[in-house]
């Protein structure tokens, strides 16, 4: 299996276009196609159907798709780490980050980062809740900035401690449970999930199961499951459901306004926000010099009043 074939699957599966691929790979859409048409007969399966917006993968194709374009990146991390352990701070990476991490350590890390290596290009995406480490762990994120999970598995990851924050149990602004001093008072309310869905065990996990159990509590079911924080703070601002934040985004005058956080008896959730990467992955220039910014945004987070 040659790599310019899976390149050639990887550039129309992602296009949805052969026309498009053929531009991109610097091919003629007819050479494109009797390559990706020969990958078929080495396979013996069919890998794209077309229609009539253009091509789509086969279960078969996508299962290809998925490898090749992890050893595409893999190979693209290669040769700029190759040229990073040579002095030539060039490539990209990408960071996953909770949306605490976003607010108050990304900014500060990308003006000092992007000021020393101009050439790397950054991509950062937000992650509402990253306990799970499905993109770190296959590969479509270099960097997770998050909270740790406390049941993080020994020796897949490496992990720094970067800063601490507490999830606060927030309600719209007159919500009907806005004197609720209990969390149990709170067990039949809609609550806002922040984490996914298991389909095993047809449960969801998040950060608001994690209060629950913290605390001996059955966790109430989710009234609805998000993966953004524009989302949640729209949810609960609006309506009568019950979501936790961040302290330090609960209390910032955008999300205020709206919302309440709750005295509750019990404790907030503590999280320890930090960086993780995959153990099994070299730790390129590039990522290592990043984490010290990230060190430094931190400090300077620690240091304010």
């Amino acid at each position: 299996m040659k790599l310019h074939a899976l390149q050639a699957l990887v550039a129309a599966v992602e296009d949805g276009s052969l026309r498009n691929a053929a531009r991109r790979l610097g091919l003629s859409q007819p050479a494109l196609t009797k390559v990706i048409r020969e990958l078929e007969i080495e396979l013996a399966a069919p890998l794209l159907v077309r229609t009539t917006q253009g091509v789509l993968p086969t279960a078969q194709g996508q299962v290809l798709f998925e490898h090749a374009r992890k050893v595409a990146r893999e190979l693209q991390t290669a040769t700029e780490q190759i040229s990073q352990l040579g002095g030539d701070m060039r490539g990209e990476l990408t960071i996953g980050a909770v949306p605490v991490a976003v607010m108050l350590l990304i900014p500060e890390t990308l003006r000092t980062y992007g000021s020393a290596f101009p050439a790397i290009k950054l991509r950062v995406s937000e992650e509402l809740y990253l306990a799970q480490l499905q993109r770190l762990r296959s590969g479509l994120v270099d960097v997770a900035v998050g909270g740790i999970p406390g049941d993080l598995a020994s020796g897949e990851f490496v992990t720094e401690e970067l800063m601490s924050t507490t999830m606060v149990v927030v309600v719209r602004k007159g919500h009907p449970r806005a004197k609720a001093r209990h969390l149990a008072q709170l067990a039949d309310a809609k609550w806002v999930y922040t984490g996914g869905f298991d389909a095993s065990a047809a449960t969801v996990t998040g950060y608001a199961l994690q209060l629950f159990e913290r605390h001996g509590l059955p966790a109430p079911p989710a009234g609805a499951v998000v993966n953004s924080t524009l989302a949640l703070i729209s949810l609960v601002g609006t309506g009568d459901h019950v979501g936790l934040l961040p302290r330090q985004i609960a209390e910032h005058p955008l999300a205020a306004q709206h919302l309440s956080i709750l005295r509750l008896a019990e404790d907030g959730l503590p999280l320890t926000i930090g960086a993780m990467i995959r153990r099994d992955s070299v730790i390129s220039p590039a990522i290592r010099h990043f984490i010290a910014h990230l060190h430094r945004a931190a400090h300077q987070v620690r240091a304010l009043p």
